[in-house]
C-alpha cells in the first residue's frame, strides 16, 4: 500500500494515468546493463542464461535484460565490462548530446562535476560521454558511500577522474572551474518505490518539502563553481512537482540560468513539465521501461561575472619514479607521476590535469585519482588492482594468467587460485573472458591473492554451477 497523502498527490498530478502507475510501481522492475566501451565483450559472453540484445533507445550502449541473473557471479561484471544501472537515468545522455549540439564546449576537453555521485552509475556514464582528456571529479559527501564510488570508477577503469568526499559547500570554493554539473540530487525517491519497498513507509509530505529545500540550498552551494555558459543538470528520482519543476523554475530565476530543450522522440514516451511551462523531462514506470526519472538542463547566463579563481594550495610536486614501474602504463610518457606520502603508493594523473589535482587536493578530500599504479613494500613494488582494471595498463608488463569463470570467481572470492606449472614466479595478471580482473604473486609453491579483502564475493553459492 501507498500512503494516503502520496495517492492524493500524485492522482493529482496524473488524474487518468494513476491506477496504471500504481500497477506498474507493484510490479516487477526491469533489468537494465550498459556496456564500458573500453572494455569491449561480445554480448553473448554476458550472462549466458540470460542473452541481453534489446537496447536502452536513449542510450546506445544500454541494454535490457529478460530476467535478473546474480550479477554477483560473472566475473565480467567485477571487470567493468558493464554496469547494472536503471535504464530512465540513461537519458544523461541525451542531455550530453545537447550540450555538444550548442558546439562551444565540445569537442574540446571539459572540466565536469557529479556532485552526488555514488555509486557511480551516472559518472561511469559520464566518463564515457565527455570529450577525450576531460576531467571528472565525482563527489560524495557520505564517506562510506564514497568508497563504493571509488570502487565502481576503478572497475570501470578511465584515468581522467578524481573521487572526493566533501559536503558540496566545500567544493564552493572552487570559483569557475566547472564547464558541467551534474546534480543528481537526493531526494523523497517516489520513483524507486518499487525497488524501495521500505522507502514507502518513509515518505511524507514533510520529506518531500525538506528534500526540495536540500535541493537548492545544494545547487545554490556550488553555482559559483560553474563557469559562464556552463550547463547544470538538475535530476532526480521523484515525480512531485516541488522536487523538480517548482525547483528548476525558482533556481533558474534567481540564479540566471536558461532552461534549455532535449530532443526526445515520441516513442521514448517521456512526459514533459507538469508545470510552468519549462522544457523538462519526465519518466513514469507505467509508460516507460524503467523508474521514474525527471531531468532538466540549464545554463548558467554567458554574461554572468567570474568568479575570482583560487590558487593551487597544494605544494607536491611530481615523484621521480623508475622507468620499470612507469611502465606497467602503456603509454607513461602521457602520465604525471605522485606519491601518496602515508602509504607511499605511486600514482599517475594524465598529463594536462596535474594542475587540477594539486589544486583539488589542496582544497577538498581526494579518495583516490587517476591510475594507482601501486605501493612499495621494502624494494618490492606490489602492483595495484586500479592498475589491473586500469584500460591504460601496459599487456606486457605482466605474465598473465586466463581462468574460466568458475575458477575466477573463487580468485575474486579470495581463494587460492592454482596456476599451470609453468607461470613464472612474481606477479601476475589474472584474467577472465580476456579482461584483467586483479594481481596474484606467484611464489612457487602457492600464490598470494592480491585482490581486496573488502571487495571479495562474500556469498559461497553460485547459482550458475
Amino acid at each position: 500500500m501507498f500512503p494516503p497523502n502520496f495517492i492524493s498527490r500524485t492522482k493529482a498530478l496524473l488524474p487518468d494515468e494513476y491506477n496504471l502507475l500504481e500497477a506498474a510501481l507493484d510490479a516487477s522492475p526491469p533489468v537494465s546493463i550498459r556496456m564500458n566501451p573500453r572494455k569491449p565483450c561480445i554480448l553473448s559472453d554476458l550472462h549466458r542464461k540470460t542473452p541481453c540484445d534489446e537496447k536502452v533507445p536513449w542510450c546506445k550502449t544500454g541494454y535490457y535484460l529478460p530476467e535478473r541473473p546474480s550479477f554477483t557471479f560473472d566475473p565480467l561484471f567485477h571487470a567493468g565490462a558493464y554496469y547494472v544501472q536503471e535504464a530512465s537515468s540513461m537519458f544523461l545522455e541525451q542531455a550530453i548530446a545537447r550540450i555538444r549540439e550548442e558546439g562551444d564546449l565540445f569537442p574540446d576537453p571539459v572540466t565536469a562535476l557529479d556532485l552526488c555521485a555514488a555509486p557511480g552509475g551516472k559518472s561511469t556514464h559520464l566518463q564515457t560521454l565527455l570529450p577525450e582528456g576531460s576531467l571528472l571529479v565525482s563527489n560524495e559527501t557520505v564517506r562510506s558511500r564514497s568508497r563504493s564510488l571509488s570502487e565502481n570508477m576503478i572497475k570501470w577503469g578511465l584515468p581522467c577522474q578524481i573521487i572526493t568526499n566533501n559536503d558540496p559547500k566545500d567544493l564552493g570554493k572552487l570559483t569557475s572551474m566547472f564547464d558541467i554539473i551534474l546534480a543528481d540530487l537526493p531526494c523523497s525517491g517516489e520513483g524507486m518505490f518499487r525497488k524501495d519497498r521500505a522507502g514507502r513507509d518513509e515518505w511524507s509530505a514533510e520529506k518531500v518539502k525538506l528534500c526540495a529545500a536540500r535541493q537548492r540550498r545544494i545547487v545554490y552551494d556550488v553555482w559559483d563553481t560553474l563557469k559562464p555558459g556552463g550547463w547544470l543538470i538538475y535530476s532526480t528520482c521523484t515525480f512531485n512537482t516541488e522536487e523538480n519543476e517548482e525547483n528548476v523554475y525558482k533556481l533558474s530565476g534567481e540564479l540566471g540560468a536558461d532552461v534549455i530543450s532535449i530532443p526526445v522522440k515520441p516513442e521514448w514516451n517521456t512526459v514533459g513539465a507538469l508545470q510552468h511551462g519549462l522544457p523538462a523531462y519526465r519518466f513514469f514506470p507505467h509508460r516507460t521501461r524503467g523508474e521514474g526519472f525527471f531531468l532538466a538542463l540549464m545554463r548558467k547566463n554567458r554574461d554572468s561575472k567570474d568568479g575570482v579563481k583560487i590558487k593551487c594550495k597544494d605544494s607536491r610536486q611530481p615523484a621521480i619514479i623508475p622507468a620499470e614501474v612507469k611502465g606497467m602504463l602503456s603509454e607513461p610518457e602521457k602520465f604525471v607521476f605522485f606519491t601518496r606520502e602515508t602509504t607511499g603508493s605511486v600514482f599517475a594523473v594524465p598529463e594536462g590535469l596535474e594542475d587540477s589535482y594539486r589544486l583539488l587536493s589542496g582544497q577538498l578530500h581526494p579518495v583516490s585519482a587517476g591510475v594507482t599504479l601501486g605501493e612499495y613494500k621494502g624494494r618490492d613494488f606490489i602492483p595495484s588492482i586500479s592498475l589491473a582494471l586500469s584500460t591504460e595498463i601496459n599487456p606486457g608488463a605482466f605474465p598473465s594468467a586466463e581462468l574460466p569463470d568458475d575458477r575466477a570467481i573463487k580468485y575474486l572470492q579470495k581463494e587460492t587460485t592454482v596456476l599451470p606449472e609453468d607461470t613464472p614466479k612474481g606477479y601476475i595478471l589474472i584474467t577472465c573472458r580476456h579482461l584483467p580482473l586483479g594481481f596474484v604473486k606467484n611464489i612457487g609453491n602457492r600464490t598470494n591473492n592480491l585482490y581486496p579483502q573488502e571487495w571479495r564475493i562474500r556469498s559461497r553459492k553460485n547459482p550458475w554451477l
